[in-house]
């Protein structure tokens, strides 16, 4: 068998980076990240740069099975990574943690359809259009779909797709049923669809098929992969991490760009205030700003905001995969305690982001926080946008 000759051999490879030294990795190109974080969102894209110093790190083979290359890492270890990354580039973070986190639903579909993606490009990144919005039409040996599909993150920077479309009845299925398939980049078109005020950089334009050809093997019902119960997940029975619902892990990789994108506007406030005096016009010349109780208390509330968001964020998930460590199954409630804590992250991270900013007009940056240049605007304008995109929204009628 493929997969167990591989993991085999994987099991017997030394030197393979820890968590730890991809955070160090993800540090160091934080300046750089920074940086580029204004022309991202003018660009309306992830430049292949950001795409390719995330690789040389190990940043897509964090939860990718070890099988085909990759480091089969708790998937809370790429949730707790992309809220760091998120600090210096929210749009990079959302497109760089959804590439990454699409290395472990690949997983999750048959061995067969794993090797489509992986034994050709060791180094393919998949990006998804999530929302069921086409039917497939059956055909011998597989589906054709023809259609347009929304909202595809990073689907630049992906040579393959995940393209969710409502499978007909067949068989032993009395009633038509979603799922994602699997699809190429040769086999669709991209359309520049995508002109928003906020998360710009994340590219989420729409793809096209025409009459694409779609073997049956590169399918993967939504009931699979909510539920856990997956093809891959029996493929890696001796990795339960391949056993968590999608809806416990995915979301909780797009919350954290919420989270670490507050977090980098907090920094950067930090940062500003410490070396910020007053000059004179009301509350007298050359006092430190860091000094006055208002701006103290709103840095005690953020950072205790900080410290509590995260912490929700990665507790659910530490939790999910603790059930699939004692090999039980996660239970409906379960599931829904995870969709209910990665929505509360995000609520928290937006007033957090909110807070920081009404402080600053407030107080010190007063008209350099609403520049285009400043930092924090990105945030600013990004986290509504977060909160509201159609993949953190997606699969509503499949909420555990």
């Amino acid at each position: 068998m493929f997969v167990a000759e591989k993991e085999e051999q994987a099991g017997n490879q030394a030197g393979q980076p820890t968590v730890e030294q991809i955070r160090a990795g993800v540090s160091a190109l934080g300046a750089v990240l920074k940086s580029r974080a204004q022309t991202v969102e003018a660009e309306r894209r992830v430049p292949m740069q950001n795409i390719e110093a995330l690789r040389d790190i190990g940043y897509f083979d964090l939860v990718k099975p070890k099988a085909f290359g990759g480091l089969e890492y708790d998937f809370s270890a790429l949730v707790d990574l992309n809220v760091d990354l998120a600090k210096s580039c929210a749009s990079t973070a959302w497109v760089a943690g959804l590439l990454a986190a699409h290395q472990w639903l690949v997983a999750s579909f048959a061995e067969e359809a794993q090797q489509d993606v992986w034994s050709s490009n060791p180094n393919a990144l998949v990006c998804g259009s999530y929302a069921p919005a086409c039917q497939a039409q059956a055909t011998e040996g597989g589906y054709l779909l023809s259609g347009r599909w929304s909202f595809a993150s990073g689907c630049e920077c992906a040579q393959w797709s995940l393209c969710a479309a409502v499978i007909p009845a067949e068989g032993d299925r009395d009633k038509p049923a979603p799922a994602f398939l699997l699809v190429p980049d040769s086999d669709y078109q991209i359309e520049d669809t995508w002109h928003v005020v906020g998360l710009a950089g994340t590219g989420s334009k729409t793809l096209v098929l025409d009459n694409v050809f779609v073997p049956k093997h590169r399918l993967l019902f939504f009931s699979e992969t909510t539920s856990g119960q997956t093809p891959g997940a029996r493929v890696y029975s001796g990795s339960p991490s391949f056993s968590i619902p999608m809806l416990s892990a995915i979301p909780s990789c797009l919350a954290s760009v919420a989270v670490g994108a507050a977090q980098g506007a907090f920094d950067d406030y930090l940062e500003r205030t410490a070396r910020r005096v007053t000059r004179g016009a009301v509350a007298g010349a050359q006092n430190r700003m860091a000094e006055f109780p208002t701006i103290q208390l709103r840095v005690a509330e953020a950072a205790a905001n900080t410290d509590a968001v995260r912490k929700i964020l990665l507790s659910d998930l530490l939790e999910r995969e603790a059930t699939v460590a004692r090999r039980e199954r996660v239970s409906v409630e379960e599931r829904i305690r995870s969709r209910l804590g990665q929505a509360f992250a995000v609520s928290l991270a937006q007033r957090k982001a909110i807070a920081i900013n009404v402080t600053a007009r407030m107080t010190i940056q007063s008209v350099s926080s609403i520049e285009k240049r400043s930092p924090s605007q990105p945030v600013t304008i990004g986290m509504p946008s977060g909160r509201n995109h159609r993949t953190t929204l997606k699969c509503r009628a499949c909420l555990a």
